[in-house]
């Protein structure tokens, strides 16, 4: 052989080997018929988010196949041989002649298969195996395309998003969580998890069967049995739905953002979330979280606390069925009623801020009194409950796994006879009369007091805040704290704080503790008694804004749930302080970290989780127009307002301007303009028309800062004389759209994604209203949902110079509020 013919050898051989590799590259996300995936080989979807290979769990040798995340790849989701074993890493994976997908051992033994059986083979003998980017493995039939098999329908202990849990209320078929035996042993253990709809669906857990844990009714937005969804909603899996088929599903949508729910091997389910920035899962909620939240702990007709000692008690109008176990603390044979009912004449005791009981049976009503009505109606009705989204709820036979929530919850009426009510009505005259007399008494003793205490010392007491005798802030909590009711305004249902609570978690208010300052005045960290961090936003005497907007915020935020909204934690007015209290973003707000080039968090926001933002407050926007229960228009939407967790999820803030709209309404005017130039629609700044379409101009303005790293209201091309909006368009109408973008961030890689929301930017800052998108069709623009864009038409350009006011003021009562982050 001749060297030359070597040679020509050698390149064919390495060409071969190149172009083999290209195609493994290729197709690395799938297992087709003759390929076989052996220990420790893997393959990993399209985007490289999941693989499928062996593993090995803790403090064993014994091999598993599994899927499991690539960044992660201790978090495992799926287990194909759970139960049977590899003892040593000479397993492999692949595709039966018969079309199944089969876990081989060394003797090339089937330890696992999909176990597909049609009666014919034919049916699946060509088939290919394929990982999916939402951690789904799917068995397809190769001339089809149809699924013939999925991981997602037989998980084991964890869901993520895009997998379903689901109950057939027709044959009470279930696709539900399995735990692991252990932690180091992936065989089925003692607890399942999963979705219950027989009657209103709620989620629970089971221990060998028996009930673990539920979360209440699903209303449509939240459980009413999860605390926490009273407050905000969990970003994680908050949708229920049913088919004409009998299913109930309870899922969570795929996006941007990676989340797990499992149920662990003690019977504990536990929501995790990516934490990209640290790179590591943090754990956003766990249930049971404590005593109270394991079901039935006490008994039938009894109620649990886990603030009070003993933690359980029995309903009113209840007693211990057996008084001696329940004195040591035995309460599992629960409460029995005191007087019978007569079913005639009875009537109801409200017990306030409740879990509601198990087994509750729907009605829908859009009236309370008719639950009532129908209630006592039904001598087998024992209770009743209502909700705004279910309707009634009633009870019968027995009232289980109840329990009291504080400040939060559902009012759940329950009936007693009418001779209960009389008798605690005539013994109550006893106590009633001699207390209120001493009450008064002593109410007179204090007023006078007081009022010699404040003559005495005049002006010096305008400031003094208000002291509670033996009051005490619980530890765990925002928990309400006892005032005195004729120094404060009504803020309804909202958790109460003291203002010598907020001074001492400030330090006196002090300037260290100085997040920023806006419209409304400044905003303090600070920590409470227990630990907590708090974000204190304090009315200031100087602002512009007063009772209204204090009040506007107040009604406006603490009815709103979504992840995207911050969460407003209560209120404190006191004499002339008017404070709230937010949940407290330690990345500060968009504004600060996003402008000024010495700014060290602006390395952390790349395009990806810039692009993150955008679509976290798209999502916000939405639920403000569209999803929450009032129809609420911002009206000062700019990046001050956007907050960042410690995840860097934003949260939109400041619903002083809001508007609520209802019925019908999908626009308004007004005469008293207020927002911040720069960010106002120009037909509600020169106007004073609003409407959802004057947050999408807004919105717009905020996509194109984000891009840019510039605010608009500082921006100013001395070259082109265009404002940031005019810079935009130029650059994006001449075909160089990625010239516009921030130069740090500015790549060849993401052009496309940065030029399409340039152009998503511009269509949203449109001078006429009706040229504009909505929101939701923002949003499927982001998402990829539709993919050929509409054209902008040709912003008006704002020039910067001598004539415009820089300040920001207007003739037409213009309420500034200034960029400053907090």
């Amino acid at each position: 052989m001749t060297p030359r013919i070597a040679q020509l050898i050698h390149k064919l051989i390495l060409l071969l080997i190149i172009q083999s590799v290209a195609c493994l590259s290729r197709e690395e996300d799938t297992i087709s018929a003759g390929v076989v995936i052996k220990d420790p080989q893997t393959i990993a979807s399209q985007k490289q988010i999941y693989k499928l290979g062996f593993f090995t769990p803790p403090n064993t040798t014994n091999r598993y196949l599994g899927i499991f995340f690539a960044f992660s790849e201790e978090t495992v989701i799926w287990v194909a041989n759970r139960d049977t074993p590899l003892k040593d890493s000479s397993g492999a994976v692949a595709l039966s002649r018969d079309g199944n997908l089969v876990v081989l051992d060394g003797t090339n033994q089937t330890v696992w298969s999909t176990n597909l059986t049609t009666g014919t083979t034919s049916s699946v003998m060509n088939s290919t195996a394929q990982i999916l980017d939402t951690g789904n493995l799917v068995l397809r039939e190769e001339a089809t395309g149809d699924v013939l098999w999925e991981s997602f329908s037989e998980p084991t202990d964890v869901i993520v998003p895009g997998m379903t849990l689901s109950q057939n209320v027709k044959t009470g078929k279930m696709v539900a969580l399995s735990a692991w035996k252990n932690a180091s042993d992936p065989e089925l253990g003692s607890f399942t998890a999963g979705l219950e709809a027989q009657s209103i669906p709620q989620l629970a857990t089971w221990d060998e069967g028996r009930p673990h844990w539920r979360s209440g009714p699903w209303n449509g937005l939240i459980f009413l049995g999860i605390k926490e969804m009273f407050y905000a909603y969990l970003d994680g899996f908050t949708q229920v739905k049913n088919d004409s088929a009998g299913n109930f599903f309870y899922t969570k949508p795929q996006e941007n953002v990676y989340i797990t729910a499992s149920v662990n091997s003690t019977g504990s389910v536990i929501r995790k979330v990516w934490n990209g920035v640290a790179k590591r899962w943090d754990v956003g909620w766990t249930a049971p979280e404590n005593e109270c939240d394991v079901y039935g702990k006490c008994g039938a007709f009894g109620s649990c606390n886990v603030m009070q000692s003993p933690i359980c008690s029995c309903l009113r109008g209840f007693e211990p069925a057996n008084e001696e176990e329940w004195g040591r603390g035995n309460w599992t044979n629960g409460c029995r009623r005191r007087k019978q009912l007569q079913c005639g004449g009875d009537g109801f005791e409200r017990l306030r801020y409740m879990k509601v009981p198990d087994f509750a049976q729907p009605l829908p009503s859009r009236v309370q009194d008719e639950c009532r009505t129908r209630c006592l109606g039904n001598c087998s009705c024992i209770a009743y409950a209502y909700d705004s989204y279910i309707g009634c709820m009633f009870w019968s036979n027995t009232l289980i796994d109840t329990q009291e929530f504080g400040s939060i919850g559902v009012d759940l009426y329950v009936r007693l006879s009418a001779s209960e009510f009389g008798s605690r009505d005539g013994t109550k005259l006893y106590i009633i009369i001699p207390v209120a007399v001493s009450f008064v008494c002593i109410s007179v003793m204090i007023f006078v007091a007081w009022w010699l205490m404040v003559k005495r010392k005049g002006d010096k007491v305008k400031d003094t805040s208000i002291v509670e005798a033996g009051q005490t802030f619980t530890t765990d909590s925002t928990a309400i704290v006892l005032r005195n009711e004729t120094k404060e305004v009504n803020i309804g249902e909202l958790p109460k704080f003291t203002f010598e609570m907020l001074a001492k978690a400030t330090n006196q208010f002090h300037e260290d503790n100085l997040l920023g300052r806006g419209g409304f005045g400044p905003v303090y960290k600070g920590i409470l008694a227990n630990g907590k961090e708090i974000a204190v936003k304090r009315l200031s005497a100087e602002s512009g804004q007063g009772m209204q907007e204090f009040m506007n915020e107040v009604i406006v935020i603490s009815k709103l749930q979504h992840r995207n909204l911050v969460k407003l934690l209560g209120g404190c007015v006191e004499n002339e302080e008017k404070i709230l209290i937010y949940e407290y973003m330690p990345n500060k707000s968009l504004d600060a970290c996003l402008f000024g080039s010495t700014n060290p968090t602006k390395k952390v926001l790349d395009w990806n989780m810039r692009y993150s933002i955008i679509e976290g407050i798209g999502r916000g926007i939405l639920y403000l127009h569209r999803d929450s229960r009032l129809k609420i228009i911002h009206r000062d939407l700019k990046p001050s307002n956007v907050l960042l967790d410690q995840d860097w999820n934003p949260k939109i803030s400041d619903f002083g301007m809001a508007r609520i709209f209802g019925g019908n309404e999908d626009h308004g005017s007004t005469a008293r303009v207020v927002g911040t130039y720069g960010y106002m629609a120009p037909e509600y700044g020169m106007e004073g028309r609003f409407s959802e379409k004057s947050d999408v101009y807004s919105f717009g303005v905020l996509i194109l800062e984000i891009i840019k790293g510039k605010k608009n209201t500082h921006y100013f091309n001395d070259e082109l004389s265009l404002s940031l909006i005019g810079c935009a368009w130029k650059m994006w109408s001449e075909g160089d759209g990625l010239s516009f973008v921030e130069e740090g961030i500015a790549s060849r890689e993401t052009e496309e994604e940065m030029v399409k929301c340039i152009q998503i930017g511009l269509l949203c800052v449109q001078e006429s209203p009706n040229n504009r998108p909505a929101i939701q069709t923002v949003l499927s623009m982001l998402s990829g949902e539709i993919g050929e864009l509409p054209l902008p038409k040709q912003p008006v350009f704002a020039e910067q110079n001598g004539s415009t006011n820089q300040n920001g003021y207007s003739n037409n009562e213009l309420t500034l509020t200034a960029l400053d982050g907090r």
